[in-house]
C-alpha cells in the first residue's frame, strides 16, 4: 500500500504535467495565431502607410477646396469692384469655372466620406479682407497678383496630386484640374502685362 501512494502520486504528477503540456501548447497555439498575426504587424505598417496616403489625400481635397473657394470669392469681388474689363471677364471666369471645380470635388468627397472645409482659412481670410479693402487700379493689381500667386500654387497643389494620390477619384480631379489651372494662369499672367 505505501508503494501505492507514490505511485499514485507519480501518476498524478505525470498527468498534471502532460495536462499543463497540452495547455502550453494550447498557449503556444495561441501564441502561434499572435505569431501568424505577426503579418498583420507587417499589415500595420501598410495599414500605417494607408493612413498615411489617406492623410495626403484628405489633405489635398482640404487644399484644393480651399483654393477653389478662395478663387470664387475673389472673384466675386472683383466682378463688384475690378474697373478693367479683362480683370472683369477674368473675375467671371473664376466664378464658374472654379464653381464647377468646387462642386465636383464636393460630389467626390461626399461619395469618399472626405471631411473639405466650408470656409477659407486664415491666410485666405486675410487676403479676402485686403482685397476688399481696395479701389479701382489699385484693386486691380492686387487682384491680379493675388491671381497670379494663387494660380501657381494651385498648379503646383494639382501637379503634385496627380503624381502621389492614391484615391483614384482625386487624382483623376487634379488631372483634369491641371489644364483648366495652367490656362488661367496663362491668362493672368497676360492680363497683368497690360495693367499699368
Amino acid at each position: 500500500m505505501k508503494r501505492t501512494i507514490p505511485i499514485l502520486a507519480i501518476a498524478a504528477t505525470s498527468y498534471f504535467v502532460y495536462a499543463c503540456g497540452n495547455s502550453a501548447n494550447t498557449e503556444g497555439r495561441s501564441d502561434d495565431s499572435a505569431y501568424v498575426a505577426g503579418p498583420t504587424s507587417t499589415g500595420s505598417d501598410s495599414t500605417a502607410s494607408v493612413a498615411a496616403a489617406d492623410i495626403a489625400d484628405t489633405t489635398f481635397a482640404s487644399k484644393a477646396a480651399i483654393s477653389g473657394m478662395a478663387e470664387v470669392e475673389f472673384g466675386q469681388l472683383a466682378l463688384e469692384k475690378a474697373q478693367h474689363a479683362r480683370v472683369k471677364e477674368f473675375a467671371s471666369m473664376m466664378v464658374t469655372d472654379h464653381g464647377k471645380a468646387n462642386a465636383e470635388l464636393q460630389e467626390i468627397a461626399a461619395a469618399d466620406n472626405l471631411m473639405l472645409p466650408t470656409s477659407l482659412d486664415a491666410e485666405h481670410a486675410e487676403k479676402r479682407k485686403e482685397l476688399a479693402s481696395k479701389s479701382g487700379v489699385e484693386f486691380d493689381r492686387a487682384y491680379v497678383a493675388a491671381m497670379v500667386e494663387g494660380h501657381e500654387k494651385t498648379r503646383d497643389l494639382m501637379e503634385q496630386g496627380k503624381s502621389s494620390l492614391t484615391n483614384e477619384k482625386l487624382k483623376g480631379f487634379a488631372e483634369k484640374t491641371t489644364p483648366i489651372v495652367l490656362h488661367h494662369l496663362e491668362l493672368i499672367n497676360t492680363i497683368k502685362s497690360e495693367i499699368k
